[in-house]
């Protein structure tokens, strides 16, 4: 059967694709309460779960089918419904958190293998960067973190951000706005930043989720002043702060928009076309951005 569009059954105007995994309900990020597996309503959570199953029940008609066997209810963006919505947001911070304590562990040894540098100088370093063809490391470095504070107040971003934007999208998609979103912030980076100026941290990734946040709060009609104020806020540490590569917060802001307005505006019958080509042409973008950074470096 083909999805169906399906509305948070407190707020019959706001598309959502969050259910309640106690009665299985439909709720919109504003009437989701975290539980131990998922989100549930408020009234699973203040003891009506039998009210809220009966309803839920009730929603299937004389045919008897249960309410997701009729209604095949997926994400906005059309992902599948998870019972775990922060699974990809708790495996990212992981990995963030791993690699720092590695390098804590290692030293400035493993941090100068893995930062974001498009050549090092010659002496004493005697070390190749991405122009010379050490691509990982625009990866790498959306992973590295040196400061106490830089990770701590990054991985409270994501662990703010990550959950609602993976729920509404999906597992899949959410993970690829976020990659998207750090490689946009490691392309623009080494497009415009001096050569030998070293890079990192998840800045990029996590601007990405700003900037999706924005998408979808607009998306859902909710009120936009809050997460405006937010982003200014962050644009005005960026731009303000010492030792910021604003590069990078500027380039994951701008991949993360693009890739989440492809995301939660396809149309429902071309949606992962959509949403392919979306990602694609973002990704062409960082490609060529790359490609024409390391011709000037080594032309």
């Amino acid at each position: 059967m083909e999805d169906q569009a399906v509305c948070c059954y407190r707020h019959p105007d706001r598309e959502t694709g969050i259910s309640c995994t106690r009665c299985d309900r439909p709720i919109c990020p504003e009437c989701m309460i975290s539980a131990s597996v998922g989100f549930q309503c408020p009234e699973c959570v203040s003891g009506g779960h039998a009210a809220g199953a009966t309803a839920a029940s009730g929603m299937a008609g004389t045919s008897g089918r249960s309410y997701r066997t009729a209604a095949r209810p997926r994400t906005i963006a059309g992902g599948a419904i998870s019972d775990d919505p922060r699974l990809i947001t708790k495996i990212l911070l992981a990995i963030n958190v791993a690699v720092w304590i590695a390098v804590l562990a290692v030293g400035d040894r493993l941090l100068n293998d893995l930062v974001l540098v498009g050549a090092f100088p010659p002496e004493p370093f005697a070390r190749e960067g991405v122009a010379e063809g050490e691509w990982y490391r625009l990866v790498t470095a959306m992973f590295l973190h040196e400061q106490p504070m830089h990770i701590a107040f990054n991985m409270l971003s994501l662990w703010w951000l990550g959950p609602p934007l993976e729920a509404a999208l999906g597992r899949a998609r959410f993970l690829a706005l976020y990659l998207l979103s750090g490689l946009g912030g490691s392309a623009l980076t080494y497009l415009l930043a001096d050569q030998t100026q070293a890079s990192l941290g998840a800045s990029g990734a996590i601007f990405g989720l700003l900037g999706a946040t924005a998408v979808l709060m607009r998306r859902l009609n909710y009120d936009m002043r809050p997460v405006i104020a937010l982003l200014a806020l962050n644009l005005l540490f960026t731009f303000t702060w010492s030792n910021i590569a604003w590069q990078a917060h500027i380039g994951g802001l701008i991949a993360g928009t693009l890739v989440a307005y492809g995301m939660v505006h396809a149309p429902r019958d071309r949606r992962d076309l959509v949403q392919a080509v979306t990602c694609a042409v973002v990704l062409l973008g960082i490609v060529v951005m790359i490609g024409v950074r390391t011709l000037e470096l080594t032309r």
